[in-house]
């Protein structure tokens, strides 16, 4: 069911995004996961295609689109590919562009977001800490104020384009003694000394995506890379979680979508027993539920876009669609896998990276259960 959220230029950016990933990216698939990176001359044909710079203003190289719409045709055209691409790329376009965009003064939006537009320069977002993971207010990581700005100390973890990132939004407790209104923002510069990282972390599964620990020791930034309110970072977070939450919403189902596609072709050509596996009745009636799951899940998310595009998505409304899609997107690649059979288990197929890969998405920007929590408290809980 086509749930009639796009019109012809949306789709015009989609056949656009889709020939990019048919020229740049399929024919480096396999070299992306050995280098466990996206090169950067990957990111700088991504910033000559206009791909970086949907909410970036025109005088700073963007297009400012001011449309969510197109960040989400790009996040779901880079999901069906793979979902550490789209992780990597939507962490710089989607998620660190909110704050760069909207949070920052006319200098540092002059000094950062040409070469944010460019690709020449990477961004991530450091939130994560070893002792505190969903629970953002308990950071650790210590911002001291000082006669000509502020020094860093403290670590960050499973940081997503951390071990590339040029420009990284860190959050550092501001205010000692208190929880969630002692927080500020930081644009730390990867260049500053001080600023370290560590190696790069053998995950599970999106081996695409370079994710990292950075360190911070004695990190000295000027008053001038402040970001934001200073003590108001944790409400900067809070309201910029749910583009967050609806940008892994978006690639959740996405990618979900085309595996689920290409194990329906794989059912149909497949033959057992003298005939296509998927027309045993269990396989039809399996296919059937998942197909069904997708296309009701896929309505909730388009309200939920349409919402955001016109600056009306809740917390809460983002956080139903982060979480459900999530559980969607495992329960119908676990599925897609076992039609697979023993062949759903080999590295070298599709389905089985798509299996590992989308098992985070359960626990990244605010685990499932977070999410619940959240939903719970809403309904008076």
């Amino acid at each position: 069911m086509d749930g009639g959220i796009y019109d012809s230029d949306h789709e015009d950016f989609r056949a656009a995004v889709g020939e990019f990933l048919r020229r740049e990216v399929w024919p480096r698939a396999d070299e992306l996961i050995a280098g466990h990176a996206i090169p950067r001359d990957l990111w700088l044909t991504a910033g000559h295609q206009g791909l970086l710079g949907l909410e970036v203003p025109e005088e700073y190289g963007g297009s400012a689109a001011n449309d969510y719409r197109y960040n989400a045709v790009l996040i779901e055209e880079l999901a069906k590919v793979s979902m550490a691409l789209a992780s990597s790329f939507s962490i710089h376009f989607d998620v660190v562009a909110a704050y760069l965009v909207t949070m920052t003064t006319e200098e540092q939006r002059a000094r950062w977001l040409p070469s944010f537009a460019s690709g020449e320069s990477v961004t991530a977002i450091a939130m994560t800490e070893p002792s505190a993971g969903s629970d953002l207010a308990a950071l650790r990581t210590r911002a001291e104020r000082t006669d000509d700005g502020w020094v860093l100390n403290g670590s960050k973890t499973f940081i997503t384009n951390g071990y590339s990132a040029d420009l990284v939004v860190v959050a550092a407790r501001s205010t000692p003694g208190t929880r969630s209104k002692g927080i500020t923002l930081f644009g730390a510069e990867s260049t500053r000394p001080g600023f370290a990282r560590g190696r790069k972390l053998d995950k599970v599964g999106q081996p695409e995506a370079d994710t990292a620990e950075l360190y911070f020791e004695d990190l000295r930034l000027p008053e001038e890379n402040v970001i934001g309110t200073v003590d108001r970072g944790f409400v900067h977070m809070m309201n910029g979680l749910p583009q967050e939450r609806l940008g892994s919403a978006v690639a959740n189902l996405a990618h979900a979508r085309q595996i689920l596609t290409e194990t329906l072709e794989y059912a149909k050509e497949r033959h057992a027993f003298g005939a296509p596996i998927g027309s045993f009745q269990h396989n039809k009636f399996l296919l059937a539920d998942l197909y069904t799951r997708i296309e009701v899940t896929q309505a909730y998310v388009d309200r939920c876009v349409m919402a955001h595009t016109h600056r009306a998505l809740t917390a809460i409304d983002a956080a139903k669609a982060k979480w459900w899609t999530a559980q969607v997107q495992n329960e119908v690649i676990d599925h897609c896998l076992q039609l697979h059979g023993g062949y759903g288990y080999m590295n070298e197929q599709r389905v089985g990276r798509a299996w590992r890969d989308a098992r985070i998405t359960k626990i990244w920007a605010g685990s499932n259960e977070i999410m619940k929590e959240l939903i719970g408290r809403d309904l008076g809980l």
